[in-house]
């Protein structure tokens, strides 16, 4: 597709995916959708694997790999030698959080919106090392970016050894400013790991010139990878292992992550097919399409409901964070029961968070949702009570 013609972003592209027809999928964020294109790619590989195993283990499986993490490197503004490939974001975050020589007494810096399961593997190994997890609390409804940054550098007088950025957040859908930050704890003398899990494909990354230690981020949300392809970029490799430590170890940042056992790496495999269908449409096309989208959908369902979103446009990327309109029951098992109820009865996907003293909503925007979807969200709420 040239740069002159019209992108058909929204229903005509639905048929590229394998969504079910009749259902409203706003929650790319959570777990992304494969384009079927890449699904068959995939299947090639999978093909290739059972034609001759032993060939493939031996022979292609590594340098199938190296091939993908060379595709993805200028996507991540990385070179090629620095980054591993691995099956999620959360893999990554602990085998930096494993690997960390932690004294007891260190500190480990998290946010009150890190993801769970990170904030979880940052505990397992504080308990373990004597380690001690400190949390700061991320302004939300965010203001704009100076007030993060001032709420962060209050935070940064705890003296972490090691800090944990997220460059969006998973609840509030908040694109942080994440340079300004990773300078900030930088200048503090920590170490910096951020979890970038939504960034790639969703905004520009430039891990050489971040300044951050690690940076880790998942292909198959907005880059359209299949499910299980992850990155993880490694500024500092000294003592750094995977989470499986297996025939490579202490041979070499690539072949102890390359390698790490007998499994089906077809998702990284088949990365390439994933960016070969970004770029079919544009990359800077598809990132401005969905932070528009996403922009012009918070502010049509707060309109609608009389509410606010929970971020000024600067700090939006292809997700909103929409408050409901309810005032009471604003807890997490009324969060699980109106998801539900948006689910069973109006085939609508969203997410739901319990945020602030309210009910917040996470609404994604890919290239095959429409606005017709968001005003059909809306009625479908204003219907609907979180205790009914």
């Amino acid at each position: 597709m040239s740069p002159a013609t019209p992108t058909p972003f929204g229903p005509a592209l639905r048929p590229l995916f394998r969504l079910e027809a009749s259902g409203v999928h706003l929650n790319h964020g959570s777990y992304g959708a494969t384009p079927l294109a890449v699904l068959a790619a995939q299947q090639v590989w999978r093909d290739r694997m059972e034609a001759e195993p032993s060939r493939f283990f031996e022979r292609e499986y590594r340098p199938a790999i190296r091939a993908a993490a060379a595709r993805l490197a200028p996507y991540i503004g990385a070179a090629p030698e620095d980054v591993a490939m691995v099956e999620n974001a959360t893999q990554a975050v602990n085998a930096v959080l494993r690997s960390f020589p932690f004294e007891a007494g260190d500190r480990i810096l998290v946010n009150d919106q890190t993801y769970g399961a990170v904030g979880n593997a940052a505990r397992y190994v504080a308990d373990r090392t004597g380690a001690e997890l400190t949390e700061w609390r991320l302004p939300f409804p965010a203001k704009d970016a100076a007030e993060i940054e001032a709420v962060f550098q209050q935070a940064l007088t705890s003296a972490p050894r090691l800090v944990i950025l997220d460059h969006v957040t998973s609840s509030t859908a908040l694109k942080l400013p994440i340079e300004r930050l990773v300078e900030m704890a930088k200048a503090a003398g920590a170490a910096v790991l951020v979890d970038g899990a939504h960034a790639p494909g969703m905004t520009g990354i430039d891990v050489n010139g971040l300044g951050a230690d690690w940076y880790t981020g998942n292909c198959h949300k907005w880059m359209f990878a299949a499910k299980g392809c992850a990155f993880l970029w490694a500024g500092r490799k000294t003592d750094l292992h995977p989470t499986v430590v297996s025939h490579g170890f202490q041979d070499g940042f690539h072949a102890e992550f390359d390698y790490v056992g007998t499994r089906d790496g077809s998702a990284q495999h088949s990365l390439p097919a994933a960016i070969d269908f970004m770029e079919g449409f544009g990359v800077a096309n598809i990132q401005s399409h969905n932070c528009d989208m996403a922009i012009a959908a918070g502010d049509r369902l707060a309109a609608a409901w009389g509410t606010e979103t929970g971020a000024p446009s600067a700090l939006m990327g292809s997700m909103a964070i929409v408050r409901l309109p309810y005032g009471a029951g604003a807890d997490l098992a009324a969060a699980k029961r109106l998801r539900a109820r948006l689910l069973d009865e109006d085939g609508i996907q969203v997410r739901l968070n319990p945020l602030a003293g309210g009910l917040w909503m996470r609404v994604s925007t890919q290239i095959y949702n429409h606005m017709a979807e968001i005003d059909r969200l809306a009625d479908a709420v204003l219907a609907k009570r979180p205790n009914d």
